[in-house]
């Protein structure tokens, strides 16, 4: 290896440059991998949209449908095996084409527009903002701010366009809009400076350059990695999630083991999926295990903490119970179970959640399907201890 670098810097090339060189295309080269897939994905979710509202305005059995229509075009894409068009969401591509007409001017491939569309797009993208609401229908073209151009609204993710949607108040939008692309802010920052009523503060501010200001410089620029890790661009692209984007190292290893410990255990465990995703909004979160016990016909999740139990946790995971009993039943089935592992070097601690299950009947059944606490708590500090050694030991060497 010495011998090839000294012989590259006499043949006058510098070999640090050439790493340098190289990274910075790699760089280039995956954002705008990045980019072109979350523009693809963005004009893919505005077509829909599209779609949907020339059905509803247009369709000649859109009476069948009514209210059930978003209901029933996403189970039978789902059908289709197409992902990612959930009742709600197919609600954010419409508003999404209603509240941003003009892009469609970047659309290159025509014949991707219904022909009904088609002749009526022109008209439509020289439009100001669409109306949307009853507070956004009483202010007169007049008074709606200047489109911004689809260029420039090709740089935001379907992320970014979810949050801007829900703001109603298009002088709102507009701010929002602008200051996202001049700092680059990533999803969580743009969700942020919301929370933070930034656009308020600034209006009711003397000093309002001050204030951006110090808004733009708590900000760091999104990273593409973010971009490529983005749950919307993962399921488009068909691309599976992987469980490294949300578990450390001691994480990983335990959930392996804890994964193999409750097959091993031969009372009815089947394992289902592993870092189940699920989304409320924009907000996605992460079941770490999922199983369905055939002998409590019910599924188990399972939530790993490499720290001491906090009530946080507790209530995290009522929210995953309420969100499967909503989602993730089949009929039949009893509510789901949640077991929450906290462990720290000390101490595990095992909480198990009956979500609503007859106590009587849980408790009677539960003892001999599923682990015990005791069960539990030996095997994690047992197995945590022989992976902690194990990674000490790799360090060293």
């Amino acid at each position: 290896m010495k011998e090839a670098v000294a012989s590259t810097r006499e043949r006058g090339l510098d070999y640090g440059r050439l790493v340098e060189s190289i990274t910075r295309l790699h760089g280039r080269t995956q954002a705008g991998a990045a980019a072109a897939v979350n523009q693809y994905l963005l004009l893919r979710n505005w077509l829909i949209g599209a779609y949907v509202v020339e059905f509803e305005q247009r369709g000649s059995d859109r009476a069948r449908y009514g209210d059930r229509l978003l209901a029933c075009l996403s189970d039978d894409l789902l059908k289709r095996g197409i992902r990612g068009c959930s009742q709600d969401r197919l609600e954010w591509m419409r508003r999404c084409y209603v509240v941003y007409p003009q892009l469609g001017r970047t659309l290159t491939d025509r014949s991707l527009i219904p022909a009904t569309l088609s002749r009526i797009l022109p008209n439509r993208l020289g439009a100001g903002v669409p109306r949307i609401s009853a507070t956004v229908s009483r202010k007169s073209k007049a008074q709606q701010p200047t489109p911004i151009s689809p260029e420039l609204l090709l740089r935001l993710t379907w992320s970014h366009f979810i949050e801007l949607i829900r703001i109603e108040d298009p002088w709102k939008r507009a701010f929002y809009e602008n200051e996202c692309l001049h700092g680059h802010w990533s999803v969580r920052q743009l969700q942020r400076q919301i929370g933070s009523l930034l656009f308020e503060r600034t209006g009711l501010s003397k000093n309002k350059a001050a204030v951006l200001r110090r808004a733009q410089s708590q900000e760091s620029s999104a990273d593409v990695a973010d971009l490529l890790r983005d749950p919307y661009v993962l399921e488009f692209t068909g691309l599976g999630e992987r469980a490294e984007y949300t578990e450390s190292d001691l994480e990983k290893a335990l959930l392996d083991h804890l994964q193999q410990f409750l097959l091993e255990l031969g009372t009815g465990f089947c394992f289902e999926a592993r870092q189940k995703r699920i989304t409320v909004g924009t907000k996605h979160d992460y079941i770490d295990l999922v199983f369905y016990q055939r002998r409590l016909r019910c599924h188990v999740l399972i939530d790993l903490k490499t720290r001491p139990f906090t009530h946080g946790d507790a209530g995290q995971m009522n929210f995953y119970l309420n969100w499967w009993k909503k989602n993730g039943m089949e009929r039949g089935d009893n509510p789901p179970v949640g077991i929450i592992l906290c462990s720290d070097r000390e101490k595990t601690e095992v909480e198990f959640a009956t979500a609503g299950m007859d106590n009587k009947l849980f408790i009677s059944r539960y003892l001999v399907a599923l682990p015990s606490p005791k069960q539990l708590q030996e095997f994690i500090e047992r197995d945590r201890e022989e992976i902690e050694a194990q990674m000490t030991e790799g360090r060293a060497s």
